[in-house]
């Protein structure tokens, strides 16, 4: 006797497989606007070939970084603008490559969702995409994976993986740091990936609506002020290496600030030297501050505070340095010294700018 049931698809538990084609056929232009010396496949395949060879290295070593974008999501998922996040994924993962000084070769995305909204997706990978142009890597594949049941309706998870070359002898840091160093900090353009979940609860509680105008910026909304992407340093730091030979290690100002992050690029006996008075912090972090609010020691841990990287650099050629970071648009402050290393990784003289 035939089997009379209805039978059971997988779009009838929420998993639409015609619309992850569809994403595939979307964003393949943009993709292929990543292309770069090296890439041997296109995306769709099993996986991605990339030629070393090609790419020019004569004794590289391979660095990768992997990593997300946090809470930011919510802001995201709440405001319904995806456009900007994708280069947030990207700066956060070349952006530690290249304080390694290594250059990115190429690019993987993983996006996870419970129903998959093609516009959105879309959106997000195209941002990506630009991430991906700004730092001269290819964007060579990534997993879009629908998991109903995971995720609340427009929820959805990013992680990148990047993967880029440095040549054996030109690994950062360098092993000659040495007291008297100068520590220039490249200014950052905004709260970059870091510290969202004490961004929101202070949104929260200051009654503000994402779509209000921020308070510290009127002519946008909070939203758009905290959505602003995180600045992407690889083409300047990697011009200002291989120009002026003087970047002896670089930090990039991630979760844990200018008290943890420094201390990661210097060796266990040297300490940095902050001059806090010289930072020009950003409106959006005073307000965080005054709103919260938050002590100057806890801003200093959990945000950048308007510093997105800083680098060491040989006291001899400060001037070639600035020079170089300038004509390559980025705004620099020479923040401090490498000092011998008595108890703290980090001495702050001075006090952050934040108002009150």
């Amino acid at each position: 006797m035939a089997d009379k049931r209805k039978t059971v698809t997988y779009g009838d538990v929420g998993v639409d497989i015609t619309a992850g084609a569809e994403l595939v056929d979307r964003i393949r232009s943009a993709t292929d606007g990543t292309h770069r010396p090296g890439v041997a496949s296109g995306i769709g395949g099993f996986g991605a070939v990339f030629d070393l060879a090609a790419t020019g290295f004569r004794d590289p070593l391979l660095v990768a970084a992997t990593d997300g974008v946090g809470t930011k999501l919510r802001i995201a998922v709440e405001t319904g603008d995806h456009s900007t996040i994708g280069i947030d994924l990207v700066a956060m993962c070349v952006n530690d490559l290249i304080a390694q000084g290594a250059e990115p070769l190429f690019f993987l995305d993983y996006f996870a969702t419970g129903a998959l909204d093609v516009a959105a997706a879309a959106q997000i990978i195209e941002g990506i995409a630009e991430g991906c142009r700004r730092a001269g890597a290819a964007l060579v594949g990534g997993e879009t994976a629908e998991m109903p049941g995971l995720y609340r309706a427009g929820d959805y998870d990013l992680a990148g993986f990047a993967v880029g070359a440095v040549e054996r002898d030109r690994v950062l840091p360098r092993t000659d740091i040495a007291a008297g160093d100068v520590l220039f900090g490249l200014a950052s353009s905004g709260l970059h990936s870091n510290g969202f979940s004490l961004a929101r609860r202070i949104a929260e509680t200051s009654g503000l609506q994402w779509s209000d105008p921020a308070p510290f910026s009127p002519e946008q909304s909070l939203g758009a002020a905290c959505l602003t992407p995180t600045r992407i340093y690889v083409g300047a730091c990697l011009n200002a290496i291989r120009t002026t030979g003087a970047i002896k290690a670089l930090a990039h100002i991630t979760g844990g600030g200018l008290v943890d992050n420094p201390p990661r690029a210097l060796p266990d006996h040297l300490a940095a030297e902050i001059d806090l008075d010289a930072i020009e912090v950003p409106p959006i972090f005073a307000w965080l501050a005054a709103t919260g609010p938050v002590a100057e020691r806890e801003m200093l841990r959990t945000f950048n505070c308007g510093i997105g990287m800083v680098a060491v650099v040989d006291a001899n050629a400060v001037d070639d340095v600035q020079r170089q970071f300038k004509t390559d648009g980025e705004e620099t402050v020479e923040l401090g010294r490498v000092v011998p290393r008595d108890a703290e990784p980090v001495v702050f003289r001075g006090r952050l700018s934040l108002g009150g």
